[in-house]
């Protein structure tokens, strides 16, 4: 009796696993993916046939990374009805983001230079897989809406939180002290494209993660802060002045990205991996591996917010 369990809980985790993954393309977790591509070879002397089995790259784009929405993290489409909320304190064009993101099925519920109050940020909150919140360089959450952020993190929704050079990171710092015991801090100008983190570099992105499928270049941002390494973050993005740009948390099935270069997701847009990062986060913050079939059940697509 005890070894059919076994079975049927291994049953159960397998099909959990399926489910789970099948909004990701088959490269997910692979930085520098490779193409697999079969021929039929037939031996001179038997004249026996057998399939080779050989691995390229795929083809490149202009920066050096895999060309083609095959090789992001997520499959076109796959998060059709979920919602990414942002709040966005300081001034620029989220349409070259919001593009981005649709490729993936998802709607975008932007509150643009202003705060809801706690009650209605709970009340949309429930139609949403993730909150992104672009800080300014003056606080405008309040002990209120930092707890219902925290009670919608702690219930596994993905939270990114936006920062920038000093002073650009006001509601930034307030979230990341309450929730990581962390800050972000400092205005390097960076405006460079880094590389993959290998072979002893300082510099770069970590490569074989989810977040950077098919990135082996990105732009680290304008002008950008260091990220204070407390509270369960990890490193995801260095910047090309060794200091952590990015980080992410991936624990107790929540999961959270930090980042102090904001400055990315409006300027030179077009420069290396930028759009594949902001779908990979996205993707990779709906946290399907907790969630599963329950997603869309419990997501529904919310109008925009002007």
């Amino acid at each position: 009796m005890k070894r059919l369990n076994s079975l049927l809980v291994l049953l159960l985790l397998l099909l959990t696993s399926t489910t789970a993954f099948a909004q990701y393309n088959a490269s997910a977790g692979q930085s520098a993916p490779m193409v697999q591509s079969e021929r039929v070879v037939v031996d001179k002397k038997s004249g026996e046939k057998r399939v080779e089995v050989t691995y390229a790259p795929p083809p490149k784009d202009n920066f050096g990374n895999a060309a083609g929405g095959g090789f992001d993290l997520a499959r076109d489409g796959a998060f059709e009805g979920q919602t990414v909320a942002v709040i966005q304190l300081y001034a620029f064009d989220f349409e070259a983001a919001r593009a981005a993101l649709k490729e993936k099925g998802f709607g975008v519920y932007r509150w643009n230079n202003t705060v809801p109050s706690p009650k209605e940020l709970r009340q949309k909150l429930k139609k949403a897989s993730q909150l992104w919140i672009i800080s300014g360089d003056q606080q405008h959450l309040t002990p209120e809406h930092v707890a219902v952020i925290k009670d919608f993190y702690d219930s596994g929704k993905g939270l990114y939180i936006w920062g920038d050079n000093t002073p650009y990171h006001a509601d930034a710092n307030l979230l990341i002290s309450t929730l990581f015991d962390s800050s972000m801090q400092g205005g390097y100008w960076g405006a460079k494209v880094v590389n993959m983190k290998i072979d002893g570099a300082k510099v770069g992105l970590l490569p074989n993660h989810l977040l950077t499928t098919g990135l082996e270049h990105v732009f680290e941002g304008i002008t950008i802060a260091a990220i204070k390494m407390t509270g369960g973050l990890k490193p995801l993005i260095w910047s090309s002045d060794e200091q952590v740009v990015t980080a992410y948390y991936d624990q107790g099935g929540k999961r959270a990205i930090i980042d102090g270069g904001f400055t990315r997701l409006y300027n030179n847009w077009d420069t290396a991996g930028t759009g594949r990062y902001v779908k990979n986060a996205a993707a990779w913050l709906v946290n399907v591996e907790r969630f599963g079939d329950k997603l869309a059940a419990t997501t529904v697509k919310a109008p925009v917010a002007q």
